[in-house]
């Protein structure tokens, strides 16, 4: 097992991982709000008191600022970062000054340029992963069982080697990915295995096991496992195209794993502990970039898939909660009164620092010297 790197690599890989992917996602709402004739009276990285910055000859000011968790795109008529418009501002604006305000724009344009920053990391994403695809191929492995763990439950239920894996739960297995893909997220859970053997085909009720796995640096996951093993996998080039059809595929059962992982913890299957929030993630940070670039860039497109995911949730003062206010326009055929706007906003926000604090919280219990 490796020892943890240093503190001081935590925070240089924080500042790599987050600074970039903050950073091109408030470019998406930027560049989508310029095209659109919105003016970007602020575009921050980082929350709180500027730390340095410059205003360009557009009177957008760019901006440092000392909590580097986020960043935002203050548009004009916006009370603040998070977008709540400033009625009365906008009401006392007189009519040549109102073009370029963001809440005066057409609907579809205020979406668009929402979207936009979750659509930027999920891009990038989606360029890391057909870049590796395209430079190190495609793995295929037969469903065929070529031999047990040593703890195995699939063995202990009666599968033998040579069975080979075509459905779990009725979901067909085409790739020994696939079996992964519905065994991981599953620790403990009962599953209905149908395997062919000898030119019939049996159904083998399994119970995964239910295993916490530590990696090279002593993290622990909990996990499903089946205990065995595929015959040696082939790899295969792949060309561009189907490059990124893989990374598409990639970043969905990625999503997937999120939606399942949340899902757990909501109904009690997984504990709250395995949230993390920013400690956690410089921690991680600090470990992938010892491990050399290429395990860093694989992690930083993890994070930037998880930042895409978690902003597009319509959680109000995220990015998804304002695009269920415009969905929500665009059925009424008017926008949400600001009054209830700007109470939504509020709560979100409330609900997101609350849930900060409690990850961060959570994060340092589990650090090392507190025995997690």
């Amino acid at each position: 097992m490796f020892d943890s790197p240093p503190v001081w690599m935590w925070l240089v890989g924080f500042i790599l991982v987050l600074g970039p992917l903050v950073t091109v996602h408030e470019l998406g709402h930027y560049l989508i709000g310029r095209w659109f004739g919105v003016k970007a009276d602020a575009f921050s990285i980082g929350f709180g008191k500027e730390l340095a910055g410059w205003t360009d000859k557009r009177g957008t000011r760019w901006k440092l600022s000392v909590l580097p968790l986020g960043g935002y795109v203050q548009f004009k008529g916006d009370m603040n970062p998070a977008s709540i418009p400033d009625s009365e501002a906008l009401a006392a604006m007189p009519e040549s000054e109102r073009d370029g305000s963001f809440q005066l724009a057409k609907l579809w344009k205020r979406a668009l340029i929402v979207f936009a920053g979750p659509a930027t990391n999920l891009l990038v994403t989606l360029a890391i992963f057909s870049a590796f695809n395209l430079a190190y191929g495609k793995l295929e492995a037969s469903t065929v069982v070529g031999r047990f763990a040593e703890v195995s439950a699939a063995r202990d239920a009666g599968l033998a080697t040579g069975d080979r894996i075509i459905a779990i739960d009725g979901k067909r297995m085409t790739g020994f990915e696939d079996i992964s893909q519905q065994v991981v997220m599953f620790p403990g859970k009962s599953v209905k295995i149908t395997v062919e053997r000898d030119d019939r085909d049996l159904t083998i009720p399994v119970k995964l096991t239910d295993s916490r796995e530590k990696d090279r640096f002593g993290n622990v996951s909990r996990v499903g496992r089946l205990g065995i093993y595929a015959a040696a996998p082939d790899i295969v080039r792949v060309g561009p195209i189907e490059a990124v059809g893989l990374a598409v595929d990639q970043s969905t059962e990625l999503v997937h794993m999120m939606v399942t992982g949340i899902g757990q913890i909501i109904t009690g299957d997984r504990s709250v502990k395995e949230l993390g929030g920013p400690i956690k993630i410089a921690k991680y940070s600090g470990e992938q970039l010892s491990l050399g670039p290429l395990a860093f860039v694989n992690f930083a497109a993890l994070i930037s898939l998880n930042l895409a995911f978690i902003n597009l949730l319509p959680i109000p003062g995220l990015d998804g909660g304002h695009l269920a206010f415009y969905a929500a326009e665009g059925v009424r055929r008017k926008p949400i009164g600001p009054r209830g706007q700007e109470w939504a906003l509020r709560t979100g926000m409330a609900m997101v620092l609350m849930l900060m604090l409690f990850v961060t919280v959570n994060d340092i219990v589990s650090l090392p010297i507190f025995g997690g």
